[in-house]
């Protein structure tokens, strides 16, 4: 297994036990996990940009220009994480786990509204069967499933930022998470002051998890970057699915979340849909590699 690989999976199978991390502060508000979130990522990333002696480069690389863009991004990520934390919180695992099975076709999509890109014939048909998978979701339960339609839709707009954004993974994330620190931070001092915090307060274990997240949401960011640059974009976006199949199994399995039988239907559909998007993939990039060496 190349270097590349094994970080990708280390990627999103950290990714995918985050529900076990951020249930065990259920007992704190989710508005400041993710303020603790953002705060220690910042954070982390700059001594990590410091250690490697990249603070220049990043402060030469920042312009009035790409500022919105980064705050865009940091505002969508930020909307993300406080999804994702409350969902697990309040017990819905396994629909925070839809979000992340559909974020692959969410993103095509954007991609053909807002880049203007082309999608093969075969690639139709796997988005239009998860768009009546969630539209079966949604009459089964008589409303939509609007926690993995945010997670789904934030993650992709978060991704089409990132499209469009001119700095590396790393550098990119200092600054959007910079963008938002200060706002985070106050937002926690306010609560301190007020007595509503829950750093120090809730326990030595909470706290604990609380420091160390940062270093929690970076680590397998910076491992997606390693597998970025060192495997083929068909083989990532296979292994993409590790991360909410790890998440799905632990709802039903560790935390006894209810699977009905309608939600064995709409889920189906999409991995189905999921399944052919992935074979398409695949099988165009071989044909793409075998075209170009002939």
């Amino acid at each position: 297994m190349n270097k590349g690989i094994a970080a990708g999976i280390g990627a999103y199978a950290l990714w995918g036990f985050f529900p076990i991390y951020f249930h065990a502060l259920s007992n704190i508000s989710p508005f400041q996990v993710t303020a603790h979130r953002i705060v220690w990522s910042f954070l982390f990333l700059i001594l990590v940009v410091a250690v490697r002696g990249e603070l220049r480069s990043l402060k030469s690389a920042i312009t009035q220009r790409i500022l919105p863009v980064y705050l865009a991004a940091g505002l969508l990520i930020s909307i993300n994480w406080l999804t994702f934390i409350w969902g697990v919180g309040a017990g819905f695992v396994v629909e925070t786990s839809l979000g992340y099975f559909i974020n692959p076709l969410v993103s095509v999509v954007l991609g053909v509204v807002f880049l203007h890109e082309k999608l093969r014939p075969a690639q139709w048909a796997p988005v239009i069967m998860a768009a009546a998978g969630v539209a079966y979701l949604a009459m089964s339960h008589g409303s939509l499933p609007w926690l993995a339609l945010v997670l789904a839709f934030s993650f992709g707009l978060y991704g089409l930022m990132k499209k469009i954004a001119p700095l590396s993974s790393l550098h990119g994330l200092v600054l959007e998470t910079g963008t938002i620190f200060g706002a985070a931070l106050a937002f926690l001092v306010f609560e301190q002051v007020i007595g509503a915090g829950s750093f120090v307060q809730a326990g030595p274990l909470p706290t604990l998890l609380l420091a160390l997240v940062g270093v929690v949401t970076a680590i397998p960011l910076l491992l997606f970057a390693t597998s970025a640059k060192n495997v083929p974009l068909s083989t990532l976006g296979l292994l993409q699915y590790i991360s909410p199949t790890i998440q799905f199994l632990i709802g039903v399995f560790l935390y006894g979340e209810p699977f009905a039988p309608e939600q064995v239907v709409g889920f189906g559909i999409i991995w189905v849909a999921l399944l052919i998007f992935s074979a398409e993939s695949f099988l165009a990039r071989r044909r793409s590699i075998q075209a170009l060496a002939a």
